[in-house]
């Protein structure tokens, strides 16, 4: 079996019908990006952040996983697989996915402002006065911008690890996630998938197979390709 990694974005889960947060005029949901995903946002308006959170989590139950998801989690039957998403939705778990790391967090859990204590499942809406049981206020548990990634040293240990690697979602401009390619093996292949591809400074200095489609359908040519690749 080999190592397989998957570097996923949000591109993946707008088939399902999640909206990407950033809108060309940089805006969130009609929100400034340091107002509702800031630690001193939150500090500033507690209620508007969760009440912003709220409206994702709401949605996240509503949609469903897509085919991309399902071909992802498919390749576990084969291989060794790993998820590395920046997506903080649960669609890759619901397709099946058994082993996902979540950079930037996870819609459906909270944990306390003072983050001393560990996340804690949450489906429903967080308000003001919803304390953890050392009456911490709760926050969404979601790595927001000046914050520290706590996943990134594990993601980058299994990067290091991959016998191949696939991006699909995310054109991998953001930082710290964009770097995870660099400690990709330097003879793992890697295939990136994207409608119209952006290749970083880290994709500039490897051989990549681009796949000019959406995840869905660039999904389906990567596990023909995954077959020939790794035949015998």
């Amino acid at each position: 079996m080999k190592n397989i990694v998957i570097l996923s974005g949000a591109g993946v889960s707008a088939e399902s019908g999640i909206a990407t947060f950033r809108d060309s005029n940089g805006l969130w949901e009609n929100h400034r990006v340091e107002d509702v995903a800031s630690p001193e946002g939150f500090a500033r308006d507690p209620e508007l952040v969760l009440n912003f959170y709220n409206q994702r989590r709401a949605q996240l139950h509503t949609v469903a996983p897509n085919r991309g998801h399902e071909l992802i989690a498919g390749l576990e039957k084969d291989h060794n697989v790993t998820v590395v998403t920046q997506n903080i939705d649960d669609l890759h778990e619901r397709a099946g996915s058994t082993n996902v790391i979540h950079l930037h967090g996870e819609l459906f859990k909270a944990r306390a402002v003072n983050d001393r204590e560990p996340p804690v499942a949450w489906k429903g809406d967080i308000r003001v006065g919803d304390l953890t049981e050392s009456g911490q206020q709760l926050r969404p548990h979601i790595v927001w911008f000046g914050e520290a990634v706590p996943e990134i040293e594990r993601a980058a240990d299994v990067v290091s690890r991959a016998d191949l690697i696939i991006i699909v979602g995310t054109s991998m401009q953001v930082y710290p996630a964009a770097g995870l390619v660099g400690y990709a093996p330097p003879n793992a292949p890697i295939i990136y998938i994207d409608p119209k591809p952006s290749i970083n400074h880290e994709l500039s200095r490897r051989d990549i197979t681009v796949i000019e489609k959406r995840g869905s359908e660039g999904m389906l040519e990567v596990v023909e390709l995954i077959q020939r690749l790794f035949q015998g």
